[in-house]
């Protein structure tokens, strides 16, 4: 029996481990600099563990980290609401490293806000 706790033991460390870099925590952003801005959505990704948008800002286009698809759901923000071609205004964070990566700490769509942490 103590032989099957130490095996589970072992996998539930190796997931955790195994997935912690995948995360995109709030630490890699830098969030003494606030972007806030309106823009139009190239592209979205509304799936697990994060949405995505791709957006044009500063000439460029960005990748936005935007909530987990439960948690926008849960706050009203359907896939349609970010679909390609929707007008949104953004307030997030720079990345730290990454030149053209931010993460919203909100959207606006239709000026109608949905917090995003």
């Amino acid at each position: 029996m103590a032989y099957l706790r130490n095996i589970s033991l072992v996998i539930v460390l190796l997931l955790s481990v195994s997935f912690a870099p995948f995360h995109h925590g709030w630490s890699n952003y830098d969030q003494k600099k606030v972007l806030d801005f309106k823009t139009v959505i190239e592209e979205s990704t509304y799936e697990n563990p994060h949405a995505l948008a791709k957006v044009k800002y500063q000439d460029k286009i960005w990748t936005v980290y935007l909530a987990p698809a439960s948690r926008m759901t849960a706050r009203g923000l359907s896939p349609e609401m970010i679909k390609k071609g929707t007008n949104v205004r953004i307030v997030a964070y720079p990345h730290k490293t990454v030149k053209t990566e931010m993460r919203a700490e909100r959207i606006f769509v239709d000026d109608q806000k949905y917090e995003l942490r």
